[in-house]
Protein backbone atom coordinates (compact mmCIF):
# COMPACT_ATOMS: atom_id res chain seq x y z
CA UNK A 1 0.00 0.00 0.00
CA UNK A 2 1.34 3.44 -0.89
CA UNK A 3 0.12 6.81 0.24
CA UNK A 4 0.93 10.38 -0.74
CA UNK A 5 0.64 13.02 1.99
CA UNK A 6 2.11 16.45 2.53
CA UNK A 7 2.50 18.58 5.62
CA UNK A 8 0.72 18.46 8.97
CA UNK A 9 -3.04 18.72 9.39
CA UNK A 10 -4.78 20.70 12.13
CA UNK A 11 -8.36 19.80 11.17
CA UNK A 12 -11.89 20.64 12.24
CA UNK A 13 -14.47 18.41 13.89
CA UNK A 14 -16.81 16.16 11.94
CA UNK A 15 -18.29 13.25 13.87
CA UNK A 16 -17.82 10.82 16.76
CA UNK A 17 -17.78 7.06 17.34
CA UNK A 18 -19.63 6.85 20.68
CA UNK A 19 -22.52 9.30 20.58
CA UNK A 20 -25.10 10.61 23.01
CA UNK A 21 -28.47 11.81 21.72
CA UNK A 22 -27.11 15.34 21.51
CA UNK A 23 -24.07 14.12 19.60
CA UNK A 24 -26.27 12.26 17.11
CA UNK A 25 -28.13 15.51 16.47
CA UNK A 26 -24.76 17.22 16.05
CA UNK A 27 -23.71 14.62 13.49
CA UNK A 28 -26.94 15.07 11.52
CA UNK A 29 -26.15 18.77 11.19
CA UNK A 30 -22.61 18.15 9.98
CA UNK A 31 -23.02 17.40 6.32
CA UNK A 32 -22.55 19.36 3.15
CA UNK A 33 -25.54 21.35 1.91
CA UNK A 34 -27.49 19.06 -0.41
CA UNK A 35 -29.27 19.60 -3.71
CA UNK A 36 -28.03 21.59 -6.70
CA UNK A 37 -29.29 25.06 -5.77
CA UNK A 38 -27.29 28.25 -5.39
CA UNK A 39 -26.35 27.45 -1.79
CA UNK A 40 -25.60 23.76 -2.32
CA UNK A 41 -22.22 22.10 -1.98
CA UNK A 42 -22.53 20.99 -5.60
CA UNK A 43 -22.68 24.63 -6.75
CA UNK A 44 -19.95 25.83 -4.39
CA UNK A 45 -17.18 23.27 -4.69
CA UNK A 46 -14.88 24.78 -7.32
CA UNK A 47 -11.94 24.75 -4.88
CA UNK A 48 -12.42 21.03 -4.26
CA UNK A 49 -12.55 20.45 -8.03
CA UNK A 50 -9.24 22.30 -8.43
CA UNK A 51 -7.66 20.17 -5.72
CA UNK A 52 -8.78 17.03 -7.56
CA UNK A 53 -7.12 18.41 -10.69
CA UNK A 54 -3.90 19.09 -8.77
CA UNK A 55 -3.84 15.53 -7.46
CA UNK A 56 -4.48 13.93 -10.87
CA UNK A 57 -0.83 12.93 -11.57
CA UNK A 58 -0.62 11.17 -8.20
CA UNK A 59 -3.94 9.44 -8.81
CA UNK A 60 -2.93 8.23 -12.28
CA UNK A 61 0.48 6.98 -11.14
CA UNK A 62 -0.93 5.02 -8.21
CA UNK A 63 -3.72 3.53 -10.33
CA UNK A 64 -1.18 2.27 -12.86
CA UNK A 65 1.05 0.86 -10.13
CA UNK A 66 -1.90 -0.88 -8.52
CA UNK A 67 -2.93 -2.58 -11.76
CA UNK A 68 0.58 -3.73 -12.61
CA UNK A 69 1.43 -4.91 -9.09
CA UNK A 70 -1.81 -6.90 -8.98
CA UNK A 71 -1.03 -8.40 -12.41
CA UNK A 72 -4.07 -6.90 -14.14
CA UNK A 73 -6.89 -8.50 -12.11
CA UNK A 74 -10.28 -9.07 -13.73
CA UNK A 75 -12.09 -7.34 -10.84
CA UNK A 76 -11.34 -4.06 -9.02
CA UNK A 77 -13.15 -2.52 -6.05
CA UNK A 78 -12.69 1.22 -5.52
CA UNK A 79 -13.86 3.26 -2.51
CA UNK A 80 -14.42 7.02 -2.58
CA UNK A 81 -14.43 8.15 1.08
CA UNK A 82 -16.16 11.43 1.92
CA UNK A 83 -17.84 11.61 -1.48
CA UNK A 84 -20.30 14.41 -0.54
CA UNK A 85 -22.81 15.21 -3.32
CA UNK A 86 -22.75 16.54 -6.85
CA UNK A 87 -20.62 16.03 -9.93
CA UNK A 88 -17.28 16.27 -8.11
CA UNK A 89 -18.04 12.87 -6.62
CA UNK A 90 -17.33 11.16 -9.92
CA UNK A 91 -14.22 13.05 -11.06
CA UNK A 92 -11.65 10.86 -9.33
CA UNK A 93 -13.54 7.66 -10.10
CA UNK A 94 -13.73 8.62 -13.78
CA UNK A 95 -9.98 9.26 -13.82
CA UNK A 96 -9.27 5.90 -12.17
CA UNK A 97 -11.45 4.07 -14.71
CA UNK A 98 -9.95 5.95 -17.67
CA UNK A 99 -6.44 5.19 -16.45
CA UNK A 100 -7.25 1.49 -16.06
CA UNK A 101 -8.78 1.34 -19.52
CA UNK A 102 -5.84 3.06 -21.25
CA UNK A 103 -3.33 0.90 -19.40
CA UNK A 104 -5.18 -2.29 -20.34
CA UNK A 105 -5.37 -1.26 -23.99
CA UNK A 106 -1.68 -0.40 -24.12
CA UNK A 107 -0.78 -3.68 -22.40
CA UNK A 108 -3.14 -5.88 -24.47
CA UNK A 109 -5.05 -6.84 -21.33
CA UNK A 110 -8.79 -7.26 -20.87
CA UNK A 111 -10.27 -4.46 -18.74
CA UNK A 112 -11.63 -5.50 -15.33
CA UNK A 113 -15.10 -5.12 -13.93
CA UNK A 114 -15.06 -2.27 -11.41
CA UNK A 115 -17.17 -1.75 -8.30
CA UNK A 116 -17.23 1.89 -7.14
CA UNK A 117 -18.37 2.45 -3.55
CA UNK A 118 -19.35 6.00 -2.58
CA UNK A 119 -19.00 6.68 1.14
CA UNK A 120 -20.11 9.57 3.32
CA UNK A 121 -22.15 10.15 6.47
CA UNK A 122 -25.70 8.71 6.41
CA UNK A 123 -27.16 12.23 6.31
CA UNK A 124 -25.26 13.04 3.11
CA UNK A 125 -27.43 13.88 0.10
CA UNK A 126 -26.95 10.57 -1.69
CA UNK A 127 -30.16 11.18 -3.69
CA UNK A 128 -28.56 14.06 -5.58
CA UNK A 129 -25.36 12.08 -6.05
CA UNK A 130 -27.09 9.06 -7.53
CA UNK A 131 -29.03 11.24 -9.96
CA UNK A 132 -25.68 11.77 -11.70
CA UNK A 133 -25.03 8.02 -12.02
CA UNK A 134 -26.83 7.59 -15.40
CA UNK A 135 -24.72 10.39 -16.91
CA UNK A 136 -21.60 8.89 -15.36
CA UNK A 137 -22.43 5.44 -16.75
CA UNK A 138 -23.15 6.87 -20.20
CA UNK A 139 -19.77 8.61 -20.26
CA UNK A 140 -18.00 5.44 -19.13
CA UNK A 141 -19.73 3.36 -21.80
CA UNK A 142 -18.77 5.85 -24.52
CA UNK A 143 -15.11 6.18 -23.59
CA UNK A 144 -14.15 2.94 -21.83
CA UNK A 145 -14.38 -0.80 -22.21
CA UNK A 146 -14.39 -1.49 -18.48
CA UNK A 147 -17.75 -2.21 -16.82
CA UNK A 148 -18.51 -0.09 -13.75
CA UNK A 149 -21.08 -0.59 -10.98
CA UNK A 150 -21.83 2.18 -8.44
CA UNK A 151 -22.90 1.57 -4.84
CA UNK A 152 -23.52 3.69 -1.75
CA UNK A 153 -21.70 2.98 1.52
CA UNK A 154 -23.07 5.31 4.23
CA UNK A 155 -21.11 5.52 7.48
CA UNK A 156 -18.18 7.16 9.24
CA UNK A 157 -14.75 6.48 7.78
CA UNK A 158 -13.57 6.38 11.38
CA UNK A 159 -15.22 2.95 11.57
CA UNK A 160 -14.99 -0.23 9.50
CA UNK A 161 -16.86 0.17 6.23
CA UNK A 162 -15.87 -2.84 4.12
CA UNK A 163 -14.99 -6.49 4.58
CA UNK A 164 -11.39 -7.56 5.05
CA UNK A 165 -9.09 -7.54 2.03
CA UNK A 166 -11.85 -6.37 -0.29
CA UNK A 167 -10.63 -2.98 -1.57
CA UNK A 168 -8.04 -2.48 -4.28
CA UNK A 169 -8.03 1.32 -4.37
CA UNK A 170 -9.06 3.97 -1.83
CA UNK A 171 -9.45 7.64 -2.68
CA UNK A 172 -10.42 10.54 -0.45
CA UNK A 173 -10.26 14.25 -1.23
CA UNK A 174 -10.96 17.18 1.11
CA UNK A 175 -12.49 15.00 3.83
CA UNK A 176 -9.84 13.77 6.27
CA UNK A 177 -9.31 17.19 7.84
CA UNK A 178 -12.67 16.60 9.58
CA UNK A 179 -12.13 15.12 13.03
CA UNK A 180 -14.09 12.32 14.68
CA UNK A 181 -15.07 14.51 17.63
CA UNK A 182 -14.45 17.84 19.34
CA UNK A 183 -10.97 17.75 20.91
CA UNK A 184 -10.69 17.74 24.68
CA UNK A 185 -9.19 20.54 26.79
CA UNK A 186 -10.57 23.47 24.81
CA UNK A 187 -11.86 25.27 27.90
CA UNK A 188 -9.38 28.13 27.46
CA UNK A 189 -10.21 28.61 23.77
CA UNK A 190 -13.12 30.89 24.62
CA UNK A 191 -15.15 32.67 21.92
CA UNK A 192 -13.37 30.69 19.20
CA UNK A 193 -14.95 27.95 17.11
CA UNK A 194 -11.52 26.81 15.92
CA UNK A 195 -8.00 28.31 16.18
CA UNK A 196 -7.41 32.06 16.04
CA UNK A 197 -4.78 34.55 17.13
CA UNK A 198 -6.35 34.53 20.60
CA UNK A 199 -6.19 30.74 20.95
CA UNK A 200 -3.78 29.39 23.57
CA UNK A 201 -1.06 26.87 22.73
CA UNK A 202 -3.14 24.20 24.47
CA UNK A 203 -5.90 24.56 21.85
CA UNK A 204 -3.42 24.04 19.03
CA UNK A 205 -2.06 20.93 20.75
CA UNK A 206 -5.58 19.62 21.40
CA UNK A 207 -6.51 19.76 17.70
CA UNK A 208 -3.19 18.24 16.70
CA UNK A 209 -3.48 15.37 19.21
CA UNK A 210 -7.04 14.61 18.10
CA UNK A 211 -5.99 14.50 14.46
CA UNK A 212 -3.09 12.18 15.23
CA UNK A 213 -5.44 9.76 17.00
CA UNK A 214 -8.05 9.96 14.25
CA UNK A 215 -5.63 9.56 11.37
CA UNK A 216 -3.92 6.60 13.04
CA UNK A 217 -7.33 4.98 13.52
CA UNK A 218 -8.26 5.70 9.89
CA UNK A 219 -5.09 4.02 8.61
CA UNK A 220 -5.57 1.02 10.89
CA UNK A 221 -9.13 0.50 9.67
CA UNK A 222 -8.21 0.87 6.02
CA UNK A 223 -5.27 -1.53 6.41
CA UNK A 224 -7.80 -4.23 7.28
CA UNK A 225 -9.95 -3.49 4.25
CA UNK A 226 -7.37 -3.04 1.49
CA UNK A 227 -5.65 -5.91 -0.31
CA UNK A 228 -1.91 -6.40 -0.42
CA UNK A 229 -0.42 -4.17 -3.15
CA UNK A 230 -3.54 -2.02 -3.13
CA UNK A 231 -3.24 1.76 -3.31
CA UNK A 232 -4.58 4.73 -1.37
CA UNK A 233 -4.53 8.40 -2.42
CA UNK A 234 -5.57 10.90 0.26
CA UNK A 235 -5.78 14.66 -0.24
CA UNK A 236 -6.56 16.98 2.66
CA UNK A 237 -5.77 20.37 4.16
CA UNK A 238 -2.61 20.80 6.23
CA UNK A 239 -0.21 23.43 7.50
CA UNK A 240 3.43 23.96 6.68
CA UNK A 241 4.45 25.32 10.06
CA UNK A 242 4.62 24.31 13.71
CA UNK A 243 5.18 27.93 14.75
CA UNK A 244 2.39 28.85 17.15
CA UNK A 245 2.69 32.50 16.07
CA UNK A 246 1.66 31.58 12.53
CA UNK A 247 -0.75 28.65 12.77
CA UNK A 248 -3.81 30.90 12.70
CA UNK A 249 -2.69 32.81 9.61
CA UNK A 250 -2.88 31.93 5.93
CA UNK A 251 -0.72 28.83 6.08
CA UNK A 252 -2.97 26.08 4.72
CA UNK A 253 -1.52 23.61 2.23
CA UNK A 254 -2.72 20.56 0.33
Amino acid sequence: MSMSTTNLCIPRCRYTDEKSDDEYAFVKALRMSGGVGANSYSANSLLQRRVLSMAKPVLVRNTEEMMMNLNFPNYIKVAELGCSSGQNTFLAISEIINTINVLCQNSNQNPPEIDCCLNDLPENDFNTTFKFVPFFNKEIMMTNQASCFVYGAPGSFYSRLFSRNSLHFIHSSYALHWLSKVPENLENNKENVYISNSSPQSAYKAYLNQFQRDFSMFLTLRSEEIVSNGRMVLTFIGRNTLNSDQFYRDCCHI
